[in-house]
């Protein structure tokens, strides 16, 4: 059984090979926050704190003696100048001058931490491979710790952690125990992690495997074939957000790679895009990816294909937000009594909650509008025009009122049901017209004939120009050379002709008024 005091233990194994100067200036209550400890031969011990403060001690400067004093008492440090403490998660890493001496030393104080992953322990529990992006220092390693134990014990699944520098479960022959039974594959060197990824399937039949930073070409194909034969994969990679990794060449395979594809000319209109676009190659190899904003906030793409697919199209597409309530960081309890935590999915729900406020608790007379595949300049006009006090924002998780375009609605899934779940009400329109907006706004806002100045044109009179609009574009598109339109006021003829440059199509106003009206032609 292993407690939060595990942690202290660790630390003071950590202090226990630091020089004693920097003992005597750095007491085990100043380093619950702490990250590192740098020494530097010829500077000021360092302490670095998570929220980016740099202490400097007050004693004197890093001597050879010091750097030798804690290299003596570790093992022996890798290909990649890294080596630790047997038994714990602390991480110290060597920095060499050109003849190989070590100048400066890196120690990474590594942290229990349990309760970082129950805002998406549902999400863990799935079966679905999942990938974690993120800056370093956010927590990624943690949390691979934490799901490892997860399934291993909760689920009874056979978990293997590659581990490269024995970052997950720590120095030694035997695995931290914060890894639960998950069993634990060393890796000497870092370049040889793609085969230790490919010799854990061949080899120890898991169910389930961990791997931390995934970073080359061959890493992001040996994780593709590990998808390949139905193993699960929890892994992190280089990259802060999923957009980064699309365009990264290295790395992009892991969420399906991107391609250059050719459109017709009837598709390339119908998109209203150029003909030459970016597109998903493949499957992607993670269902799942998550952005890690910081160590508390979660972004939430559970569709991997679906996101990839809106972003090269740039369409809007907008993850689902978690964070973990502070209260359920560092309990003092056992790992055994935080598995029974976590057992039920009632209990789940008290885990976690979405940064963000429901709608049924918004009481500010100012309307949050979020937009989905809507215009957001005809939008703002009627806002101006009407004098409404509703404001457009970027985040669907603080809107009072979703407006979405109807065509977008069942790709929009995630988008709209993260609206639903929190009572947002969502109106959708038809067209990008001006009337079509203005006729849904007004329903949304609960707007009656008499709370605001009518606007001359914008009636029912001009929805009917706007479909004798509609449909002349599919004649055209379906072939037709030309289309004249029946005579409209200028008003309804400038919607008009918004509506047809949404096709790519050309349209000219011709005659005299009051007959004036509209061709429409290609």
């Amino acid at each position: 059984m292993m407690s939060n005091l595990q942690f202290q233990n660790d630390l003071e194994r950590l202090l226990a090979v630091m020089p004693r100067k920097v003992v005597e200036n750095l007491s085990s209550d100043r380093l619950d926050d702490v990250i590192e400890i740098v020494l530097d031969i010829g500077r000021v011990p360092e302490v670095r704190h998570a929220g980016g403060k740099i202490e400097k001690l007050n004693c004197d400067f890093v001597n050879d003696e010091d750097i030798s004093f804690v290299t003596s008492h570790l093992q022996e440090f890798t290909h990649d100048n890294r080596s630790g403490i047997p038994g714990t998660l602390h991480r110290i890493s060597a920095i060499r001058n050109r003849q190989g001496k070590v100048v400066g030393l890196t120690c990474r104080i590594g942290r229990v931490v349990t309760g970082t992953i129950a805002c998406i322990k549902d999400i863990c529990t799935q079966g679905k491979s999942i990938l974690f992006l993120g800056p370093p220092g956010v927590g990624k390693t943690t949390k691979l710790r934490e799901i490892s134990r997860l399934v291993a014990d909760e689920l009874g699944k056979r978990v293997v952690i590659v581990d490269t520098s024995n970052e997950i479960a720590g120095d030694g022959d035997v695995p931290h125990p914060a890894v639960g039974s998950a069993r634990r594959m060393q890796v000497a060197q870092p370049e040889l992690q793609k085969d230790i990824m490919i010799e854990a399937v061949e080899n120890h039949t898991p169910e389930v495997i961990v791997v931390d930073e995934i970073g080359t070409e061959p890493e992001a194909q040996a994780a593709r074939t590990i998808a390949e034969r139905g193993v699960m994969l929890i892994a992190t990679a280089h990259g802060n957000c999923l957009e980064s990794l699309i365009k990264n060449p290295t790395l992009s395979d892991l969420v399906g790679g991107i391609q250059s594809v050719t459109l017709g000319d009837d598709e390339a209109k119908r998109r209203a895009s150029q003909k030459t676009v970016l597109e998903r190659e493949k499957q992607p190899t993670f269902d799942i990816v998550i952005e890690i904003l910081d160590r508390n906030t979660l972004a939430v793409y559970k569709n991997t294909s679906e996101a990839v697919d809106y972003i090269l199209r740039g369409w809007p597409i907008r993850p689902e937000i978690r964070k973990v309530e502070q209260k359920e960081l560092d309990k003092p309890v056992v790992i055994e009594e935080a598995k029974q935590e976590l057992q039920t999915p009632a209990d789940n729900k008290m885990n976690f909650s979405f940064s963000r406020q429901k709608y049924v608790e918004q009481a500010k007379p100012l309307k949050k509008l979020y937009l989905y595949a809507v215009s957001r300049t005809i939008v703002e006009k009627l806002i101006e025009r009407l004098n409404l006090n509703v404001e457009i924002i970027r985040n669907v998780e603080d809107a009072d009122i979703v407006i979405a375009h109807k065509n977008f609605a069942k790709g929009g899934a995630k988008i709209l049901s993260t609206a639903k779940e929190y009572r947002v009400q969502i109106f959708y329109v038809k067209t990008n017209s001006m009337a079509q907006i203005q006729k849904v706004l007004k329903d949304a806002l609960d707007i009656q004939p008499g709370d605001v100045e009518s606007l001359t044109g914008y009636s029912d009179e001009a929805e009917k120009a706007l479909d004798e609009a509609k449909s002349a574009i599919k004649k055209v598109l379906d072939g037709a050379l030309m289309i004249e339109l029946a005579p409209q006021p200028s008003h309804i003829r400038k919607l008009q002709h918004e509506l047809v440059e949404q096709y790519n199509l050309q349209s000219t106003s011709i005659g005299e008024e009051p007959d004036r009206h509209l061709r429409i032609e290609k």
